[in-house]
């Protein structure tokens, strides 16, 4: 098998950031639906709680998207004093962080894109695939989240096509 080319990354990042873009809007859904006051519900013990699995799937998203643009992955965890507070506020984090992570990453260079980046000494890919590992990982607790909202009294939002509270209605 050959070796991508800068072009081919090029082409890879532009899919990938333009399918990130409609998961991120999805999310922000998921994220959005949590009840306030109900942010502390788990489904058993050892699952981590609405809020909590909530912020890491904001916060790990937007910690990928830094480390595929600064082609250093840190994963440094946040102080109280950045994290958000309310779920609107964890919405607009995320929506805000996720815009400016993805233009930092669109302005690298087919090179750049390249780059074998180490994380963790876990992986070692270039720079552009781990755009594939964090949609993944994004979709992964997203859907674990979207499985907490009726337990919690919220609605299930549209994922991938209707759900029983927000069905599928084909555009006119």
């Amino acid at each position: 098998m050959s070796a991508p080319t800068p072009e081919f990354v090029l082409g890879y990042r532009a899919l990938m950031l333009d399918g990130l873009a409609r998961e991120v809007e999805t999310t922000k859904k998921v994220i959005a639906a949590i009840p306030e006051g109900k942010k502390d519900y788990r489904p058993e013990p050892h699952a981590r709680t609405a809020w909590e699995l909530a912020w890491h799937l904001a916060n790990t998203d937007v910690q990928f998207m830094d480390g595929i643009a600064d082609m250093k992955f840190t994963m440094a965890a946040r102080s109280e004093a950045e994290k958000p507070k309310t779920v609107a506020e964890l919405v607009d984090w995320y929506d805000k962080n996720m815009r400016r992570s993805a233009a930092q990453v669109h302005a690298l260079s087919g090179e750049q894109l390249l780059t074998p980046v180490d994380f963790m000494g876990v992986f070692k890919f270039p720079a552009a695939f781990y755009l594939g590992f964090l949609n993944n990982h994004s979709i992964h607790h997203r859907g674990e989240l979207a499985t907490y909202l009726r337990p919690m009294g919220s609605k299930v939002p549209s994922i991938y096509g209707g759900s029983y509270d927000e069905p599928f209605q084909a555009a006119a």
